[in-house]
């Protein structure tokens, strides 16, 4: 049962303004794209994240995949993602369904992302692998970005968090992305099960195993976080060579889930990118309705 330190705070719920309201996009470019989907039996992030952006990339044809079943055993506040430490098995064919849904939305790029799966052996790592070799197979010229969990290992584990990103990385990913979703000081209340130095430990070790790979993160704001506290974030991922970087505006998906402390403006968001790119980073996306794979494929 949730101890009151873990139940969403009671603050009256801030109206949505005008510029987080996302546009729906044509129904029949949707239904196209949750028919394969659905179809074949595997997720997208787009659906069970509720991303505010699935309709706009729905109607281009895009989407993210969501990996080895529907339910992720973290439990972070934010997430619209189902929880349970009891996943679903396996899917044995899903590599080879992905890679067909791949084949017929005809992507150039797609994105490989996962719910964090803490009672696998390796936390899934291999399951990427396996799944970017099918795409392969059948779609030599896709380029594939990967957004993995940070792969902890915890005690007694038969494979350690180097191992696990090590594993992925020698898959050649396009780029490799790995979210710290907030600034330090509010992780343990955001990201129940992570943590900040972990998330970056993975960024740092891929460009240790390939310093060609680009890396990415991203954070969403809206948690109570300040401006500093926010650029320190983004100076904290320059330090591990982070590459990339996405900044957009935390939506709650239920009462269930912690409230919004504060709608960031356009313009804030615009100030924090030009910050973001004089420190070096090679792209960057800053705005409410950023998500960490929007636009993914696009300089």
């Amino acid at each position: 049962m949730p101890t009151p330190r873990d139940r969403p705070s009671t603050l009256p719920t801030q109206p949505l303004p005008k510029w987080v309201k996302a546009p729906l996009g044509k129904a029949s470019e949707i239904s196209t794209v949750q028919r394969i989907i659905k179809q074949r039996g595997i997720h997208t992030i787009c659906e069970e994240g509720k991303c505010p952006n699935r309709g706009e990339c729905y109607a281009n044809k895009t989407a993210t995949f969501l990996l080895m079943g529907p339910t992720c055993t973290r439990a972070c506040a934010f997430c619209q993602v189902d929880k349970g430490h009891e996943p679903m098995p396996l899917d044995q064919d899903e590599a080879a369904k992905v890679a067909e849904s791949v084949q017929l939305l005809g992507l150039d790029y797609v994105v490989l992302t996962s719910v964090a799966r803490d009672d696998l052996a390796d936390g899934g790592a291999d399951w990427f692998v396996k799944v970017m070799e099918a795409i392969r197979v059948s779609n030599p010229l896709t380029l594939i970005e990967v957004l993995t969990p940070d792969f902890w290992s915890g005690k007694g584990r038969e494979t350690s968090q180097k191992e696990r990103v090590e594993a992925v990385v020698t898959a050649n990913p396009a780029c490799y992305n790995h979210n710290i979703e907030t600034v330090e000081r509010l992780q343990d209340k955001v990201r129940r099960g992570a943590k900040y130095g972990r998330s970056l430990r993975v960024l740092e070790l891929v460009k240790e195993f390939n310093p060609d790979i680009p890396t990415k993160s991203g954070l969403m704001l809206g948690h109570g976080e300040t401006k500093d506290e926010v650029v320190e974030a983004i100076q904290d991922l320059r330090k591990v060579d982070c590459d990339r970087l996405t900044l957009g505006q935390y939506l709650r998906p239920s009462l269930e889930h912690l409230p919004v402390q504060k709608y960031w403006t356009p313009e804030e968001f615009e100030e924090l990118g030009a910050i973001a790119r004089e420190m070096g980073f090679s792209h960057v996306r800053s705005g409410p309705l950023v998500r960490s794979s929007y636009h993914a494929g696009e300089p």
